[in-house]
């Protein structure tokens, strides 16, 4: 029955203090219902209430709700009036004595009472049966049916609460955003005893409620793996950028047993970039999103393991064996590493700009709030391809773009298709020679201070949104004393350990490091981390293949 596959997941609620009655009740219900709606019943407004706020975690959905008028410590209509609260759609019934009828009378005005019920009323096939039917299919005719993901429940200005949703969105986990000022946002606050005082409240799937959750709680409470399966592996890839995803399908369709670690979410910066429209045999482009997520589907269907949210904090040689260590103490072990962390983006040093990130300043593409700027003045700071990507797709939606470039022009940084799709948007402008002086606002962005780097001249503009693309930096400071790199601190490998002839210190191997190979055997780098890389995804991808490649000549040296 079509009805029945619609409201499986229903309840009719009962709540009565006489267990007698509200055995009978129940039975009724039951008898009627059962087979299509799940009965619950309770014997005190106190309990039902608790009952309505677990299903509400839960993303239960409730259709009728009965409750008696006369009953200790909260009576029907007390009961009924925060009952609306946490499941406003549901049809509300009152069961009353006939000298009660008054005051169920009066609950039609204070509750938005449905209907109510005189006691007893049998036979229920004519007194009870044909009013919950009416009630039933009148809910079913309004019910908006949720959808069994996670909630995020926040303030739209709330750095963590952006935190959060970026990071679901980036490990493509499903979640509905409820702002907290909003009704729903309240209801779900309030079954999940919540003050709001702290924001961002997680509720998963499972009705289990996160306050403030950092990335690795908040991983494995969503489903994501955070933990390694085995002990030992053949390879072990710290990195889930386009390197990383790379030598993950490689590695792994090759027979290796491989783990990909990953301090936030796959994909790297490529993953946030709105589309890339010069990678091979995606004439039309493809945004980071989607590539990211084949690659880490195809690395999965080949049988690669991949953990999300684990900070590396160390890398240690032990032997044949390379240790890698986690933030929490914990440790993998492997014959062999590929190193594929790439870089982050670098920090704009301006006043006011580190206490407003999340609140309006953001880094990266941060495609969560581009729906946000909607109609809204966008400022975008860099470049690049990144800041011109960027621009491209919020260009789609904001009333305008401005491009801010320290340098003389975009050509010199930026790919001649980009420079081009860039100068003949209408809402986009580039203004040179300008840089970010400050950035203001008591609790989000409000205006930025420009400075003309040409003139010297500054101006004031109001300004909500500002997204940062500044250049970008190696995240190697864990492998100080281990592996070693560059001024900058990429990491050195191949030819760059022997430039003068002779291999590096400590180097006890009869042969010179490989193309790809730091200084430490059966340790590799592939992508924007290696010194001197392309930074480009093909590259990437193709350094990720290489390293696999390298890998297998040295286990089978080994």
């Amino acid at each position: 029955m079509a009805q029945a596959a619609d409201a499986a997941r229903a309840v009719i609620l009962t709540v009565d203090d006489d267990p007698g009655v509200s055995r009978a009740v129940a039975r009724d219900l039951r008898r009627r219902y059962g087979e299509v709606y799940r009965v619950v019943r309770a014997e005190s407004g106190e309990s039902a209430l608790g009952a309505l706020h677990e299903l509400k975690l839960r993303g239960g959905l409730v259709a009728v709700i009965l409750a008696d008028y006369r009953m200790p410590q909260m009576n029907g209509i007390e009961f009924l009036e925060q009952a609306l609260d946490v499941y406003p759609g549901a049809r509300r019934v009152l069961l009353t004595a006939y000298a009660d009828t008054n005051a169920a009378i009066d609950a039609i005005n204070v509750v938005d009472l449905d209907h109510y019920l005189l006691k007893p009323w049998d036979p229920p096939e004519e007194k009870l049966y044909p009013v919950v039917d009416d009630l039933l299919e009148t809910w079913r005719a309004t019910d908006r049916r949720p959808v069994a993901v996670t909630k995020v429940i926040g303030h739209r200005w709330s750095a963590r609460s952006w935190g959060v949703r970026e990071f679901l969105a980036r490990n493509e986990v499903p979640y509905r955003w409820y702002s907290s000022d909003e009704a729903e946002g309240r209801r779900l606050l309030c079954a999940a005893g919540a003050d709001g005082l702290r924001l961002p409240l997680v509720i998963t799937p499972d009705g289990t409620a996160l306050i403030e959750p950092n990335d690795h709680d908040l991983a494995a409470r969503v489903g994501l793996a955070t933990t390694p399966a085995a002990r030992f592996y053949d390879l072990a890839i710290i990195g889930g950028g386009p390197a990383g995803l790379g030598a993950a399908v490689y590695g792994a369709s090759e027979g290796l047993r491989t783990v990909l670690v990953e301090r936030s979410a796959t994909g790297g910066q490529a993953g946030q970039s709105s589309r890339i429209e010069n990678y091979l045999g995606f004439p039309d482009g493809v945004s980071g999103a989607q590539l990211t997520d084949r690659a880490r589907r195809q690395a999965a269907k080949f049988g690669a393991e991949v953990l999300t949210a684990r900070e590396v904090t160390g890398l240690e040689i032990n032997g044949a064996a390379r240790v890698v260590r986690f933030s929490d103490g914990s440790a993998v072990a492997a014959h062999s590493v590929i190193l594929a962390t790439g870089v982050s983006y670098q920090q704009l040093e301006a006043p006011g700009v580190a206490d407003l990130t999340g609140c309006g300043v953001f880094y990266g593409s941060a495609l969560t709030e581009a729906a946000a700027c909607q109609g809204h003045d966008v400022y975008v700071v860099g470049g690049a391809n990144s800041a011109g990507q960027a621009a491209m797709y919020l260009a789609r939606g904001a009333k305008s773009v401005a491009i801010l470039v320290r340098g003389p022009s975009l050509s010199s940084s930026m790919s001649y298709y980009l420079v081009q799709q860039v100068t003949s948007t209408p809402t986009i402008s580039v203004r040179t020679n300008t840089v970010v002086e400050a950035a203001h606002g008591t609790h989000q962005l409000e205006q930025l201070t420009l400075r003309d780097t040409a003139t010297g001249g500054t101006e004031l503009v109001d300004a909500q949104w500002m997204f940062v693309f500044i250049g970008a930096a190696p995240r190697t400071d864990w492998l100080e004393g281990t592996v070693l790199r560059d001024p900058r601190g990429f990491i050195l490998a191949g030819p760059d350990l022997t430039a003068d002839g002779r291999p590096p210190a400590g180097w006890e191997l009869d042969r010179p490091p490989y193309h790809l190979e730091t200084n430490v055997p059966g340790v590799f780098v592939a992508g924007d981390a290696r010194a001197e890389s392309a930074k480009r995804v093909a590259s990437a991808v193709g350094e990720g293949a290489m390293a696999v490649m390298l890998v297998h000549r040295y286990l089978e040296q080994s």
